[in-house]
């Protein structure tokens, strides 16, 4: 439970019954006392026969506002056109395969490229072609990043209502809000708007990405009903479980992440390869393998990443799976985590079985601790980059 160290703002007053969290003055009127576990995220009950059903779905929830979703989610950054040219009716075929197989929860953004249009499609397809009970777990998460302007009720509504339109449905699942200054208290307003629009039914749930936990304890204190961050996180990135993932114990906010996989770096195509020299290892030549590179360098270099992905493999081995499905397995496990991301290259390749293997997979002690004991050997990136999100903020 976090300490008012960490925490400044906030009193923790322990009795024998109960453990209540109060606000301290500083902060405006408006904001409501938090209290642990307010926000919660918690699996479906399950007898044995159930317990990869379990494992695969967890339900965020934050008072009244609850959503269930599969914890390893379809990420479709891969659809903004810089992975390849994307056929919109294989896209939308691929899409079908991933929910029949289970993998039924879609996360994608407005500007994502056609991701939100491409998801409009699909679910037509399943009103059309699949039962209702199908129709019922399958969701769509968006987010709503929007540029440096006021704003007011009707600006956040008009852009909404442009989501909703785009993927068709009446209601958005989750609406994942991103902000870009702090120093412009906005993102404040925008989220009372976004809540106001949740309460008129056309937001399920309201969640954040890529904000940092000062910023996320005082939405909080602001009665906004925050279901998740989405941050990134990786055995590489274990910056979440530093501050952030405290703060959410805390509340029972939840962490659903992204860049799990590092872009693919985290895989076998990229073990015992050295891209020091020119042409001897694979490309790197989508942004999101670029964008983990930098990462990896930050971290501790090419050398010990290696040396990761030799650990990531004896174990992958051991248990039968690949090196990515031992990255999310370990991310999962870690404190907060309700879902991870996996990129889908739609209708140009697939993982569905590699990715259905993370369900079943269970790490023992022997598999935590080889792991841990390669990332903690690289540079701690809180004191590198700073908290979540910061990258996206930095000058």
């Amino acid at each position: 439970m976090a300490s008012s160290t960490i925490f400044p703002s906030l009193n923790l007053f322990q009795s024998k019954n109960s453990t209540k969290l109060i606000t301290s003055t500083r902060f405006s009127g408006s904001r409501q006392q938090l209290r642990p576990n307010s926000v919660k995220c918690c699996s479906k009950s399950a007898t044995a026969a159930t317990e990869e059903a379990t494992a695969r779905q967890i339900t965020v929830k934050n008072g009244n506002d609850s959503l269930d979703i599969c914890r390893v989610l379809n990420g479709m950054w891969q659809t903004s056109g810089a992975w390849g040219r994307i056929d919109r009716d294989d896209a939308v075929e691929a899409m079908l395969r991933y929910a029949d197989a289970g993998l039924s929860t879609f996360d994608m953004a407005d500007h994502y490229g056609p991701a939100e249009d491409l998801y409009g499609i699909f679910i037509n397809r399943v009103r059309r072609e699949r039962p209702p009970e199908y129709l019922e777990k399958v969701r769509g998460l968006t987010k709503w990043v929007p540029p440096r302007v006021k704003m007011t009720s009707s600006y956040v509504r008009e852009n909404i209502d442009v989501s909703r339109k785009r993927m068709d449905v009446p209601s958005l699942d989750m609406l994942q809000f991103h902000w870009w200054d702090y120093s412009n208290p906005g993102y404040l307003d925008a989220l009372k708007h976004l809540t106001d629009l949740k309460e008129e039914g056309k937001i399920k749930t309201v969640a954040l990405t890529n904000f940092d936990t000062e910023r996320l304890q005082i939405i909080l204190e602001n009665g906004i009903p925050v279901v998740s961050n989405q941050v990134q996180h990786s055995i590489v990135d274990m910056r979440p479980q530093q501050k952030m993932a405290e703060l959410c114990q805390l509340t029972g906010v939840k962490l659903i992440t992204y860049g799990t996989v590092m872009g693919g770096l985290l895989s076998e195509k990229f073990l015992d390869t050295n891209l020091a020299i020119p042409f001897a290892g694979p490309p790197l030549n989508t942004p999101s393998l670029q964008k983990y590179k930098r990462m990896v360098d930050a971290w501790g270099g090419w050398s010990l990443f290696q040396t990761l992905l030799q650990t990531l493999k004896k174990v992958a081995s051991k248990h039968g799976v690949t090196i990515p499905a031992v990255a999310v397995k370990y991310i999962l496990d870690q404190t907060a985590v309700a879902g991870s991301m996996v990129g889908v290259r739609l209708g140009l390749s697939d993982h569905i079985q590699d990715t259905n293997a993370i369900f079943s997979l269970v790490l023992d002690e022997e598999d935590v601790g080889s792991i841990q004991e390669v990332s903690k050997r690289g540079k701690d990136l809180l004191r590198v980059i700073g908290d979540c999100g910061d990258e996206y903020r930095r000058a």
